[in-house]
């Protein structure tokens, strides 16, 4: 018996982790979420808090902000290769929407929008680095680009069947509802 208890506790930490709880499930999904998108805790739940204020189902609400922000859809068009370099190409003031220059990367892109790389920005190596090494064979449904104007439209607003995002966002959605 004591021979057992001592070999028990030699056992590697995984032998012996236990079930995740659901609080521990939900928090991990949220946090993978967040940073795939690379928000803070605060833009998130504001986020979060507009999607719930919507009609129709909260956790699609949230998926379709998330993909709406404007340095999510610089990224998607292909004008940066991540989206922390697309929230740098706005923040630096390189993006236009609508022939306005925007700086704030959390703005919600809407349907019908116009981005474009400003006219003295159109030449930077990243941007053209970025265009040239889109391994995305097509673009996706509710967005159009014209790689040679370096001008991106959103035609519509996507809905969650449109999102690539291998994310559970009723987990998401449970965790902010306690």
């Amino acid at each position: 018996m004591l021979k057992q208890l001592a070999a028990d506790r030699r056992r590697p930490a995984q032998a012996r982790r236990r079930k995740q709880s659901d609080y521990a499930t939900q928090l991990r999904e949220k946090q993978k979420v967040k940073r795939i998108y690379g928000m803070h805790e605060k833009q998130f739940r504001n986020l979060f808090e507009a999607a719930s204020a919507q009609a129709g189902i909260t956790g699609e609400n949230l998926v379709i902000g998330l993909e709406s922000r404007l340095d999510n859809v610089i990224f998607r068009l292909g004008f940066a290769q991540s989206r922390s370099a697309a929230r740098q190409l706005v923040r630096h003031r390189h993006v236009e929407v609508n022939g306005r220059i925007l700086d704030v990367p959390s703005y919600q892109v809407a349907s019908g929008d116009e981005l474009a790389v400003k006219p003295r920005s159109k030449e930077l190596f990243s941007i053209q680095e970025s265009l040239e090494a889109r391994t995305r064979p097509s673009l996706l449904e509710w967005l159009a680009l014209d790689e040679k104007a370096k001008v991106g439209r959103m035609v519509r607003r996507p809905t969650r069947q449109d999102i690539p995002l291998a994310a559970q966002e009723q987990l998401i959605v449970e965790l902010y509802s306690k």
